[in-house]
């Protein structure tokens, strides 16, 4: 499917109940040909809430029936839009700022929906952060519950050891309570400085910093490089895209939505 996909649902053949013939959509979507996509129905491998569906003429919902092809979600077309933005450090982790600092807005000026962050970063951390105007799925997001793993990686002054990493896997307890690491490696030491990626699904505030600096390894340089599928790799920094269909998928699935 287009990335373009979320602001087209407006644009495609519906009929006066709102449905649309499945093997159409799933062509119109870029899934594949219509003649393949018939191929794949009658051979099992789409399901519409759930449900193996091989008949030809089923119609469906594009804004509410959960549809899957061989396995994988195809998300609902709709007016939604979901962004992966390159926050440089030093833009405000808001829409707009008051003390008239650079924010999130000033990133996404050429964009005409009103869009809100999921969650937020540090103003001196870089990396990914999604945008969207899709209320339900920011909450979900943001919220631990959920466990969407977030990937950051850390430049911290000294050389971490191996027992401070497996100190950081078996779990350490801050201030605010206990923090699960899901997974924690040295990608570069040396006697002054450290490069150290972890993997963790809260959001509490400057919580890397934090569970760094109680291991005796104060952050110098932060930035989140991955939300469960979503990558920062070949976004600049202070650009930004839309999902792929893959990523939006994965993560609505994530989220029971």
């Amino acid at each position: 499917m287009s990335d373009q996909q979320n602001g087209a649902a407006r644009d495609l053949p519906l009929d006066d109940e709102g449905r649309i013939r499945l093997q159409k959509l799933l062509a119109l979507a870029g899934v594949a040909s219509r003649r393949r996509s018939e191929e794949l129905m009658l051979d099992g491998q789409v399901e519409v809430n759930g449900e193996v569906v091989t008949r030809l003429g089923t119609k469906v919902d594009p804004a509410r029936d959960v549809i899957r092809v061989e396995g994988r979600r195809l998300p609902p077309i709709s007016g939604k839009v979901y962004l992966a933005l390159n926050k440089p450090r030093g833009v405000v982790s808001t829409m707009s700022d008051p003390e008239g600092r650079r924010a999130l807005a000033d990133l996404v000026a050429d964009r005409p929906e009103r869009l809100f962050h999921v969650g937020r970063l540090d103003t001196d951390t870089s990396g990914l952060i999604l945008l969207t105007n899709d209320g339900d799925f920011a909450h979900r997001l943001a919220h631990p519950s959920y466990e969407v793993d977030k990937t950051y990686v850390a430049e911290v002054a000294g050389q971490v050891y191996p027992r401070t990493i497996k100190q950081l896997r078996e779990g350490v307890t801050l201030d605010d309570g206990p923090v699960t690491v899901s997974r924690a490696r040295v990608v570069e030491a040396t006697k002054e400085k450290s490069i150290v990626e972890l993997v963790i699904h809260e959001g509490r505030n400057r919580i890397v910093r934090r569970l760094l600096d109680h291991v005796g390894h104060p952050v110098r340089r932060l930035t989140r490089t991955r939300i469960g599928p979503v990558r920062l790799a070949g976004l600049a920094s202070g650009e930004h895209r839309e999902l792929t269909t893959e990523e939006l998928g994965e993560l609505l699935d994530s989220t029971g939505l």
